[in-house]
């Protein structure tokens, strides 16, 4: 084992429930990894796993060379964590949430201080250290909560989806910080289930889909796989995408990608892009449809993720979504009918 994080064969289950299926991984020192998939891909179990917080079920994992599992407790020392959500005190103010975390790693009372102080000007949270962070917005507890991930100067720093819930604005000054650790040294391991954040930021990505990697590489490598180009069309009435989408069928090398509510039709087309856009207009024509656009691109990430896996990753996303009302629907109509 070499790099900065590194899996062989890693395992876990949860009941009958295979989270992690084997992944292998190999992360460089100094780079942004990105674990890119949907919501219960198998991401955070992951980073649970490398940060010591669950024991794996087989295989196994070390980071900057240490076991995650014989050598935790060292290990806690050379990385840090921010989470899914911010994990702040919202009853302390800015400066006193870092502070106490310097104070858990064992930092002498002034220096923890010091620290926190240094921490909050580097993140832009200078003049609302003195705040309580339940006054903080989203964007600022975000980015606190990895500020605090910093106190002791990791070597390895591991983000949960941190932009998930962000508007615009806060979600492009996150990445600009996560650039500059990197810069600065900084190993990260990014999951993310936003296809736009993982092309931005990760030096390579590994694709995950039901606890196994499908796919790993840099972000034009994997677009390259699709190879030549997407055809994209916007429907004008959404009422008609499903007889769009069976007028196309045929077309280019893929069935196409239907975003109902978008009413978005995607279709990868190989090198003969020009072929199919004429060949797809006929079809629409003959049929007496409306399009709103029609347009040629080069593949994107939910590209390679919907040609890897047959969905895109928000329609995964949204599947998960629909079967947890259903089932609370169920249990909601049994404790009516007991």
């Amino acid at each position: 084992m070499a790099g900065a994080i590194v899996a062989e064969g890693l395992r876990k289950n949860f009941g009958s429930v295979e989270a992690l299926r084997g992944i292998d991984l190999d992360v460089a020192s100094g780079t942004v990894f990105g674990f890119l998939g949907p919501n219960g891909a198998g991401k955070t179990t992951a980073v649970r796993i490398f940060t010591t917080l669950l024991l794996p079920d087989g295989g196994r994992a070390e980071v900057v060379g240490l076991d995650v599992v014989r050598d935790a407790e060292a290990l806690r020392a050379r990385i840090g964590l921010a989470g899914q959500s911010a994990a702040v005190d919202e009853n302390l103010t800015g400066l006193e949430n870092i502070e106490m975390v310097g104070r858990l790693y064992h930092l002498p009372a002034a220096e923890a201080r010091r620290r926190a102080g240094e921490i909050l000007e580097r993140f832009g949270l200078a003049e609302a250290g003195d705040r309580q962070a339940k006054t903080y917005s989203g964007g600022m507890r975000r980015r606190l909560d990895v500020a605090a991930s910093l106190v002791a100067r990791p070597d390895v720093l591991f983000l949960d989806e941190p932009t998930t819930g962000l508007d615009p604005r806060s979600r492009i000054d996150l990445w600009a910080m996560i650039r500059e650790l990197v810069h600065e040294g900084k190993t990260i391991l990014l999951t993310t289930q936003y296809l736009e954040e993982a092309d931005n930021l990760a030096d390579r990505i590994a694709v995950v889909d039901l606890g196994t990697i499908i796919a790993e590489g840099t972000a034009d490598e994997l677009k390259d796989q699709i190879g030549g180009e997407v055809l994209e069309l916007h429907v004008k009435d959404p009422a008609q995408i499903s007889q769009v989408g069976q007028a196309l069928s045929g077309v280019g090398i893929g069935e196409p990608s239907i975003d109902q509510e978008a009413g978005k039709i995607r279709i990868p087309v190989g090198a003969d892009g020009p072929a199919a856009l004429l060949d797809s207009v006929r079809r629409i024509d003959d049929m007496k449809l409306a399009l709103e656009d029609i347009a040629l691109h080069r593949p994107t990430l939910d590209d390679v993720f919907l040609s890897l896996t047959g969905h895109a990753a928000e329609e995964e996303q949204e599947e998960q979504a629909s079967s947890g009302r259903r089932k609370r629907g169920r249990r909601q109509g049994q404790r009516r009918d007991a």
